[in-house]
């Protein structure tokens, strides 16, 4: 295993699965590597955690049936438009596509729309930008329902390449060009910005490329009788996965968002902004999320689910979790912390995983396998080995941990950590739990 599959990085070469940078992403290859070599070939893997759906468009191309979980629009977006093309579009539908390409005809229309912006996006683009932008949103809707998901998916894919925004953990960093937003002491310049025509044929013509070519999901121009279905529950899985049937599912493959203080409602809001979501609508979305951000409020687990007690017992007797609170707590009260808001987050990050270990040994077929990637972090120096936690709070909660699986290089902890506390490689792990 490497850094490369297990992220994004394996799969920007990789056919459709290129087509959106989707940077918190594990490869397809890692799904193939897990399935391959724990012999898991049939039956319904689950993912709570589903993303831009790499778990269930991988695995479904093995042969298995997949269902995913997910809260953000923009995936639910991604997965929904991958499935459009899965099941097969036409030569008229390519053609189409083709034209958009070659004569690109939203230049110069009337067909104008708005551009949807939040407090938080506002002046991403260029005048320029947005008014094509405005023009190819007018001129999609002209096109039939299937090939406006596929349009409304390009540009969607395109957005942070055209801004003056990059996607930076924890918030957008904005380049010194766009109006008056800078970000930090030092003025960001994030390079070459492509035109708005630039950047859509670019990515209208790797479709059609991936289309057209030896692309790696079946089902695109024949049927495939070994592909598995794929089905996606859209919202939080802590409301979902207790609506899910007992020992329904034959293994889990995901990756949580990690305790690592990134908000995807702000790295992705020029995505969700487009897609209509409000001011009202992000908050509600920050606070639907795993804790994984200081924003997030502490969420009653007992009372969103009683037979959740089980499960906030088990973090609330273990020894290295409660020091650890107790130690962030403490350098709270020492005005040591960056934000104050880090004990609660990462005390609502484990008790919420919690509950999700349980809900996934419930819905788990004796024997089966829980397969999860994640990263340990640090705070305030104190390193916080996420894997060895949450893998006793497994083994209580109906698990055996059969493996942990170690990429060969830890990664550094931040630079305001490695600036006070000095360099601690961290561990960016594989769990492998079997249901008993």
């Amino acid at each position: 295993m490497s850094r490369e599959i297990v992220s994004f990085q394996a799969d920007k070469s990789r056919s459709v699965y290129r087509w959106y940078k989707f940077k918190e992403a594990f490869s397809a290859r890692l799904v193939e590597y897990l399935l391959g070599r724990y012999s898991i070939s049939s039956g319904v893997l689950l993912d709570p955690f589903a993303g831009s759906g790499t778990a269930l468009f991988a695995s479904a191309g093995l042969g298995m049936s997949a269902e995913g979980i997910e809260l953000l629009p923009i995936g639910q977006w991604i997965v929904a438009a991958k499935q459009i093309v899965d099941s097969g579009l036409g030569s008229d539908d390519l053609n189409i596509l083709v034209q958009w390409a070659t004569s690109k005809p939203w230049k110069g229309s009337s067909k104008q729309k708005g551009i949807p912006e939040l407090r938080i996006t506002k002046g991403a683009y260029s005048e320029e930008t947005a008014q094509a932008m405005g023009q190819y949103l007018g001129c999609l809707e002209e096109e039939n329902p299937k090939i406006r998901s596929i349009l409304m998916f390009a540009l969607l894919c395109v957005l942070e390449r055209v801004s003056f925004t990059r996607k930076d953990g924890q918030y957008l960093r904005w380049d010194h060009r766009s109006s008056g937003r800078r970000q930090g002491n030092k003025p960001f310049d994030k390079g070459y910005i492509p035109s708005f025509e630039e950047a859509i044929v670019g990515k209208l013509n790797e479709i059609v490329l991936d289309l057209t070519g030896a692309a790696y999901l079946p089902g695109f121009f024949e049927e495939r009788h070994d592909h598995g279905a794929i089905a996606l529950h859209s919202g939080s899985c802590l409301d979902v996965l207790p609506n899910l049937p007992a020992a329904g599912f034959d293994c889990i493959l995901t990756s949580p968002p990690y305790c690592n203080r990134y908000d995807y409602t702000r790295t992705y809001a020029l995505e969700l902004a487009l897609l209509g979501v409000g001011e009202k609508h992000l908050v509600e979305l920050r606070q639907s999320m795993l804790s994984c951000t200081v924003e997030n409020r502490q969420k009653d687990l007992v009372e969103m689910n009683p037979l959740w007690e089980m499960a906030v017992a088990s973090a609330d007797g273990h020894r290295l979790l409660q020091l650890i609170l107790a130690y962030l707590e403490d350098q709270k009260d020492q005005g040591l912390l960056n934000n104050n808001g880090i004990p609660r987050m990462v005390r609502g990050y484990f008790y919420e995983m919690a509950c999700v270990v349980y809900e996934c040994s419930r819905v788990l077929k004796p024997g089966a396998l829980m397969m999860m990637v994640n990263d340990n972090v640090r705070y305030a120096g104190a390193s916080i080995p996420v894997d060895l936690i949450l893998s006793d709070i497994a083994c209580g909660l109906g698990f055996a941990v059969e493996n942990i699986l170690v990429l060969p290089s830890g990664k550094g902890n931040s630079s305001q950590q490695m600036g006070v506390h000095g360099r601690d490689p961290l561990r960016k792990c594989v769990y492998i739990w079997r249901k008993m």
